[in-house]
């Protein structure tokens, strides 16, 4: 696992913020010049600590006002099987996050679509045709109370 100092948390902390910032920003936000900022963040994008940046859209302004987590249990649980449900899961545009679980299911997916009948038509294409599912449970979301993509942070101890 890489170390990481003070300022390594404080660029992270910021970019969990706003990843839009310029160069210049961020450094400023941060407390450092602009080229140890350059350089610090090429590091942790180097290292994998930052994976991608992205935007966070509104699916309700764009129409996909369903969101569901389900649980999905499969048939049979040989490697062989989890692989090839999870390639499928994976592949699909609606499914937000796939989770491989234990104990209890096999999989949680989060899958987010514009209204039932799109989440019936989801369920036709990678569950209801997909041999190896034994059972399907479905949680559909009223109200979304909290929602973050933010990762606690490590505290330095020094």
């Amino acid at each position: 696992m890489p170390e990481f100092d003070v300022v390594d948390l404080r660029l992270l902390a910021v970019l969990q913020e706003d990843t839009a910032l310029s160069n210049q920003d961020l450094a400023a936000r941060a407390a450092v010049s602009p080229a140890t900022c350059l350089r610090r963040v090429k590091r942790l994008v180097d290292e994998g600590v930052i994976e991608r940046r992205v935007a966070l859209l509104s699916p309700a302004k764009l129409g996909a006002g369903l969101q569901a987590l389900l649980e999905i249990t499969l048939d049979r649980q040989g490697a062989e099987h989890l692989d090839a449900f999870e390639a499928l899961a994976v592949a699909e545009p609606a499914v937000q996050q796939c989770w491989r679980v234990s104990p209890g299911p096999d999989f949680v997916l989060v899958v987010q679509v514009a209204d039932m009948p799109a989440y019936h038509a989801l369920t036709q294409r990678l569950l209801t045709q997909h041999a190896n599912v034994r059972n399907i449970k479905a949680f559909f979301s009223v109200k979304r109370a909290k929602f973050t993509t933010q990762v606690p942070l490590p505290t330095l101890d020094r």
